[in-house]
């Protein structure tokens, strides 16, 4: 460890969202590609309207872990419950799952999940992913 703390997550309400994520056709569109890492910056659009919106795999722990235990282990619980954790990280919006990285279908199911959770249909959501290369230089 380097002395840093992880940063924690903090919940954020689905009915403090704005209303437009459960009755508009929504797109995530990923600001960098999957392979960038455990953190994929992106954004929630429909029409006009954006909202910034990560996604935070929580458990990659090195070189240091990318966020405490209790928001771990909250992101794990709502995940067993078919459920996905918002909350703020960085002062950003983010979808945290279990797991070091993110592949389209993990994409797509805490898309489905986030849909659920601000009462809309998982029918409305769609994604916009980007491939792009890791951090690590691989292709």
């Amino acid at each position: 460890m380097t002395g840093m703390d992880p940063t924690p997550i903090i919940d954020v309400d689905p009915f403090d969202l704005p209303e437009w994520l459960g009755v508009g056709e929504v797109v995530w569109h990923a600001d960098e590609g999957l392979r960038s890492g455990h953190l994929v910056p992106g954004r929630l659009v429909v029409e006009d309207s954006v909202l910034a919106c990560d996604l935070l795999a929580v458990d990659e722990a090195y070189p240091v872990p990318v966020t405490d235990d209790a928001s771990r282990l909250r992101a794990h619980q709502a995940w067993k419950h078919d459920q996905v954790l918002l909350g703020s990280y960085a002062d950003r919006l983010v979808l945290a799952v279990p797991g070091t990285r993110f592949d389209a279908d993990r994409v797509l199911d805490a898309l489905a999940r986030l849909a659920r959770a601000v009462g809309g249909s998982p029918d409305r959501m769609a994604a916009l992913l980007r491939i792009g290369a890791d951090r690590r230089g691989r292709r």
